[in-house]
């Protein structure tokens, strides 16, 4: 089985082609311009390659309640061209195999729990901190939908007294995405993260952001394990200072296993970042499997 996979991002489109075993055996990159450009070439590179099935982790809000009437179509995103844009009726009805879609973040967490660190995990919380920050919930071995999917990006945090920015977020004046992205420290201090690597205050204010909005999601999902991904997460420094904000925020209150084993809880991505697209690739190995046994 030949398994088309697609990871839609804002500001590229990763394709691939992979099996059931999680290989990829071929791979192309696109940027991300508007439907009309982009969506034609997505599809011809797939048609090329020749796939039995496809899936779809996508930018968002997209609506990923199967069965719904806009299933797969993309809501009120800030990129203006792709709002309301039915991305993967388009794709499914252009390539003719069966197809399957979920927020960008929720594949990186399947992926994770299918060919990663998290595999035997059935509860298990993906952070990517990047030009965003998104979570990808999985409980009980099922991903989070529920109304729409989760949008941790946005839960409100407080402010240190001692940050000298403020919040990015158009929508809320003290959010983990506003307070902690990489465009929120860029604004802040002038500089993009890898450029502040000796700046010990950027790295002490960024790990207490993470470390509260972990906190929430520790007391609220439960999860088994954290994995934290995207751009800014590739400063390595920042995963001991975060992993001590948690224990200190915490403060005793849960004394799991996990908590305190806390090095092996809170854990940078393993998969190369190709978490995502192998998490597409095992939302294309489910289309296939619901459509044969319809």
């Amino acid at each position: 089985m030949r398994i088309g996979a697609l990871e839609a991002g804002g500001t590229k489109m990763v394709l691939a082609i992979g099996n059931e075993h999680g290989e990829i055996l071929a791979r192309e990159k696109m940027p991300t311009l508007t439907p009309e450009e982009t969506v034609p070439a997505m599809i011809s590179w797939f048609k090329e390659q020749g796939i039995d099935t496809l899936g779809v982790a996508s930018f968002g809000p997209v609506d990923v309640k199967l069965g719904s009437a806009t299933y797969g179509r993309i809501l009120m995103t800030p990129k203006l061209a792709w709002r309301q844009y039915d991305l993967l009726k388009t794709m499914q009805e252009a390539l003719g195999v069966p197809a399957k879609v979920d927020s960008d973040v929720n594949g990186s967490c399947l992926g994770e729990m299918t060919y990663g660190q998290a595999k035997g995990l059935d509860t298990v919380l993906y952070l990517t901190i990047g030009t965003g920050i998104g979570a990808g919930i999985a409980v009980g071995g099922k991903l989070v939908h529920g109304m729409l999917h989760p949008e941790a990006g946005h839960v409100l945090i407080t402010k240190r007294e001692d940050d000298p920015g403020n919040c990015i977020c158009p929508s809320h004046d003290h959010c983990f995405e506003g307070l902690a992205s990489g465009p929120s420290i860029e604004k802040r201090w002038g500089k993009k993260a890898h450029e502040l690597k000796e700046n010990p205050l950027v790295w002490e204010i960024e790990a207490d952001y993470i470390a509260q909005g972990l906190v929430d999601f520790i007391l609220t999902v439960s999860p088994q394990m954290i994995i934290l991904g995207g751009g800014v997460m590739h400063q390595e420094q920042l995963f001991p200072l975060i992993r001590a904000k948690v224990v200190e925020y915490l403060n005793g209150y849960l004394q799991t296993p996990e908590i305190l084993d806390i090095d092996h809880y809170i854990v940078p991505a393993s998969l190369d970042d190709d978490q995502g697209i192998l998490g597409a690739i095992k939302l294309g190995i489910e289309a296939y499997e619901e459509a044969a046994n319809h």
